[in-house]
């Protein structure tokens, strides 16, 4: 720069207009240089720092993916056992409580119901910030708002099972049997509770038409809840893997 100012100097002072514009304007041309290189360097560092922002995104989102697949086939695992619980329970309406074997006593007896608690915190802190514009695959993103819809369908079945179960299914089981038929009967520190417990009634339990309506009920939500379990662990398997591939070509750049 001070030999730039001896030159323009030098320019003015020998009156050489000529010499001075020619200078002027090869100034002019090394400060919008000067000036396309730092927003050139702006811009790049921009690039830097979304990409950066972007693999955390999609770092966030896999795990959480990965989480919710362990929890759905879980799910899908403990279901269809409680389906064939249910189906089993069917076959023993209208019998009499002599008729109930003590296997088929611990079937009706167990609830054995766990509400399904899927992960959505990443997916949300996704959609509903910015951060969403900058994913760049546009079939991510559609796989991405399409998920939340498809979580709120199997919650919502699954919410309904877990209400049927606290008020229709429990609470005839409640009325009509001693829960004391869950205590272990290999254990002897139950033994003097179950000599004063009161009595079961089983066969009335069954003939209950509201206990075999709760009991119906369950079984076709559960048919429901395992149908959207194997479709929605589906579209998360569908997701997990777009992203993986969306991680390794983001890291190959």
């Amino acid at each position: 720069m001070p030999l730039l100012k001896t030159i323009r100097k030098k320019s003015i002072n020998s009156g050489n207009l000529k010499k001075y514009l020619l200078y002027a304007l090869g100034e002019i041309v090394l400060i919008v240089l000067g000036i396309l290189i730092a927003w050139k360097i702006n811009d790049l560092n921009e690039i830097r720092k979304n990409k950066i922002v972007e693999l955390k995104i999609y770092n966030s989102l896999h795990e959480e993916l990965d989480l919710n697949l362990e929890i759905l086939n879980e799910a899908i695992s403990k279901n269809s056992e409680n389906l064939k619980r249910l189906e089993a329970t069917l076959q023993y309406f209208g019998k009499d409580g002599s008729e109930i074997t003590p296997g088929a006593r611990d079937t009706i007896v167990q609830l054995n119901y766990q509400p399904v608690n899927l992960l959505d915190g990443a997916l949300n802190s996704v959609i509903n910030t910015t951060k969403f514009e900058l994913i760049e695959s546009d079939t991510l993103k559609s796989l991405i708002t399409n998920y939340p819809s498809e979580l709120s369908s199997f919650r919502m079945i699954d919410e309904n099972i877990n209400l049927i179960i606290n008020n229709h299914v429990q609470p005839k089981i409640e009325e009509y049997l001693s829960l004391t038929d869950i205590l272990a009967k290999d254990n002897p520190k139950f033994e003097n509770i179950r000599n004063f417990a009161a009595n079961s009634y089983y066969g009335e339990l069954l003939k209950d038409k509201s206990y075999q309506n709760g009991i119906i009920d369950r079984y076709l939500k559960t048919e429901q809840l395992l149908t959207h379990a194997k479709k929605l662990r589906n579209r998360t398997q569908v997701m997990a893997l777009s992203l993986k591939e969306e991680l390794d070509r983001s890291k190959d750049h």
